[in-house]
């Protein structure tokens, strides 16, 4: 009888992501674990809002008790060393105000911040009055802020139409305590997006062509792509760089589950 050997494979980098649960598996949550896992990371997940949502819109949004996402962060903090955290949808004042107290107290190495403020169907994913919470005491914690247009100009409280007005943008949105920022330009029309990153060392186009398709849960995969990047090592540039390549072959091999408009990513 002969004996077999059993490899131990080597523990992959860990990433947390603290958003909201997508029941369309599109977006949220659970696009974030997929990501992860595309990326060998060992994804972990605090829930903070549970939307009942498929292809064609979101219908209802349960808050999480601000007491349970506190367990659920201590949970994860208490067992696991997390590499990188990313921050989706938390839906009220409270909860934003929680993750930014946890996260001050925890400081993880790396944090990305999607704001997610309304859904592509127009839900409303943040309560008007989280703005500020979110404005004055999260965003100054974000190693990366990734707001898409609508939610820059909610954050800015001011339009953001023109090249010279995303500009300045990304520095305002700096201003705000962020170090680094990626405008995403998917709302600005056109036959090419131009994302825009700014850190210190200035601005950084990256530049697709634009997909003759809507997808659903892109902003998602995108911040939870970065995260899982600078888990796995790379530089803040390069995680953008990779990330953003990454969610455009993503969308590129997209399919339709649901009988909305709407292509969920092929993660």
């Amino acid at each position: 009888m002969t004996s077999k050997s059993v490899t131990r494979s080597t523990t992959p980098p860990i990433a947390l992501t603290i958003a909201g649960s997508d029941s369309g598996g599109g977006a949220g949550i659970q696009a974030d674990l997929k990501t992860f896992h595309a990326h060998h990371v060992h994804g972990l997940s605090v829930i903070a809002a549970i939307t009942s949502q498929n292809t064609r819109g979101v219908t209802a949004v349960h808050s999480v008790p601000v007491t349970h996402i506190r367990s659920q962060i201590e949970a994860v903090f208490g067992d696991f060393p997390i590499a990188a955290v990313k921050i989706g949808m938390l839906g009220n004042v409270a909860t934003v105000r929680l993750v930014a107290r946890e996260l001050r107290k925890r400081k993880p190495a790396w944090l990305v911040i999607d704001p997610v403020m309304i859904a592509t169907s127009g839900s409303r994913l943040l309560d008007e009055d989280a703005v500020d919470a979110m404005v004055n005491e999260l965003i100054p914690l974000a190693d990366v802020l990734t707001p898409n247009l609508p939610e820059a100009e909610a954050l800015l409280g001011q339009p953001l139409r023109t090249i010279k007005q995303m500009t300045s943008a990304g520095e305002a949105l700096r201003a705000l305590g962020a170090q680094t920022v990626l405008l995403k330009g998917g709302h600005a029309g056109g036959g090419e997006i131009v994302d825009r990153y700014f850190d210190e060392r200035g601005l950084m186009e990256i530049r697709h062509a634009r997909l003759p398709r809507e997808g659903h849960g892109t902003g998602c995969t995108l911040a939870s792509a970065i995260a899982a990047e600078l888990a796995n090592g790379h530089t803040l540039r390069s995680a953008v760089r990779r990330a953003t390549a990454y969610v455009h072959r993503a969308l590129k091999q997209g399919y339709r589950p649901g009988s909305g408009e709407v292509y969920v990513l092929h993660h």
